[in-house]
């Protein structure tokens, strides 16, 4: 009788274990990024656990704990695999597809007024400008007007410049701009002016035409725009882009080109800007569609997918993987600017992920200021790649995928990347990555997007960029460097 009772909860057990391995099954195959072959395997060898396990049930003449022991932790570890599988079909959905950006408008005064809200500043004249960005302008006037239930006494002016100069006069007592000026404003501030504050932010969201949705990945050559970003609030937000890096990717050739412009390249952003240029890092103000156009122009080339990473959760990716191994061209100590005051070798360095940040800010105090950072930034995302296409990923998938989520953004599809992974886990082979970088010289020249404010830009060397578009074309073509770095 004992040994009945036994054999019942036995089969129960078995019972849950075949429920887990079918949930476990399932969420492998929706989650679509192992080869079929390998899926397969995974669904026999659960099968013949199970029929293993219910044997121990049914053939022994004892009470077969073992066999239950077996069975339940099974379960356990079933359960658990399959949480992370669908919280990683989760956050590869929540990253992927992305076709929206959008625009934060703000209402600021002066940091002595005593307004804290808007309907303070109901009575207040509010200066306004529509030579940039004319429809988000329009839909935060619409929605302020909305939110006071009357017309705001507007006063309009030709540049956001103008509307500062406006509010420190007195002119206005309000101005209405893209918060994505806010840090250049305050970089033109004089020492008799005081700061602002925001007392009512609208987000105005719009559409990023997707051109990439037919690419195959797997077969044809793609770039990636890589735009690194410092934001509080949506990945999605409009914002002045500090790290501006194009991967170009030969699937066939396993060949990888880097190229890092300079966040100050004096360059036209086509559609925008007109004949005047601009900061490269200023296009970002009007979306990343505009960035990714304005380096198309520069490189001659088709820009495919963007992903934007904000740059605080690099912190988060380099520890999941538990640290990254960096090569560094030069040895210097970085600045206070940097976050972190650390000595870095010539050569490999072993980078945590505030060390890692740390080295990728730093321009400083080390040669080449701003183009020695860009390509120590390049150092980093190859020591990543590296990392992630190591078997050091599985310990750190989970820190991973915490730190992605809510910090990268793309328009590469759920499908696409699927691809990739698939097409990479079934035929592996070693990455070649090269890293190249646009050069030129210091120069101070006024900007579309600061009209009226000389300020310090980068002229391009013509001959940095033809050496690009010429690198470009070869990996399209299907050549490989020699001089690249591997990966595997």
């Amino acid at each position: 009788k004992m040994n009945y009772i036994s054999r019942k909860i036995g089969l129960c057990i078995c019972a849950v274990q075949l429920i887990a391995s079918a949930v476990f099954f399932v969420a492998l195959w929706l989650m679509n990024l192992l080869p079929a072959k390998y899926v397969t395997i995974i669904g026999l060898v659960l099968l013949l656990f199970f029929v293993c396990v219910v044997s121990t049930q049914l053939l022994s003449k004892k009470k077969g704990i073992a066999g239950k022991v077996i069975s339940i932790l099974l379960s356990i570890g079933l359960i658990f695999g399959s949480y992370y599988i669908f919280k990683t079909t989760n956050v590869i959905e929540n990253i992927s597809g992305g076709d929206t950006k959008v625009t934060k408008m703000v209402v600021a005064v002066k940091e002595s007024d005593p307004a804290e809200k808007l309907e303070d500043a109901a009575s207040y004249q509010f200066g306004v400008q529509y030579a940039l960005q004319r429809s988000d302008v329009e839909a935060a006037v619409a929605n302020i007007n909305e939110k006071l239930g009357s017309q705001i006494a507007a006063v309009e002016y030709g540049s956001v410049a103008e509307q500062a100069a406006a509010l420190h006069s007195g002119e206005v007592q309000a101005i209405i701009y893209n918060d994505a000026y806010s840090q250049m404003l305050e970089e033109g501030l004089g020492e008799e002016q005081e700061n602002f504050k925001v007392i009512y932010t609208y987000e105005v969201k719009s559409k990023v035409e997707n051109k990439a949705a037919q690419v195959e990945v797997k077969d044809e050559t793609f770039t990636v725009y890589i735009s690194g970003i410092d934001v509080y609030g949506a990945i999605e937000t409009n914002s002045r882009s500090d790290v501006n890096i194009l991967a170009v990717v030969n699937p066939n050739t396993h060949q990888v080109l880097l190229v890092t412009t300079p966040r100050d390249y004096y360059v036209q952003i086509p559609g925008i800007s007109g004949d005047m240029r601009d900061k490269l890092t200023h296009a970002g103000i009007y979306g990343v569609d505009a960035s990714m156009s304005t380096l198309g122009q520069l490189y001659n080339t088709s820009i495919e997918f963007y992903a934007r990473v904000n740059f605080t959760s690099l912190v988060e990716m380099v520890d999941a993987l538990g640290g990254i191994d960096v090569i560094s061209e030069q040895a210097f100590t970085t600045s206070d600017d940097s976050g972190l005051v650390m000595d870095v070798i010539q050569g490999e360095n072993h980078f945590n992920g505030e060390q890692a940040l740390a080295f990728a800010r730093e321009r400083q105090n080390v040669d080449g200021g701003d183009f020695q950072r860009g390509r120590n930034q390049q150092a980093v995302i190859t020591a990543m790649i590296k990392k992630a296409i190591s078997p050091a990923i599985l310990t750190g998938a989970n820190g991973l995928l915490n730190s992605v989520s809510g910090n990268v953004d793309t328009n590469m599809s759920t499908e696409q990347i699927q691809t990739l992974v698939k097409n990479q886990l079934s035929e592996g082979g070693a990455w070649n990555i090269k890293s190249m970088s646009a050069e030129g010289m210091g120069d101070t020249q006024e900007c579309f997007s600061m009209v009226g404010t000389p300020l310090y830009v980068t002229q391009p060397d013509q001959n940095s960029v033809a050496a690009i578009q010429t690198a470009i074309a070869a990996v399209k073509a299907g050549e490989t460097f020699s001089d690249s770095e591997i990966a595997q």
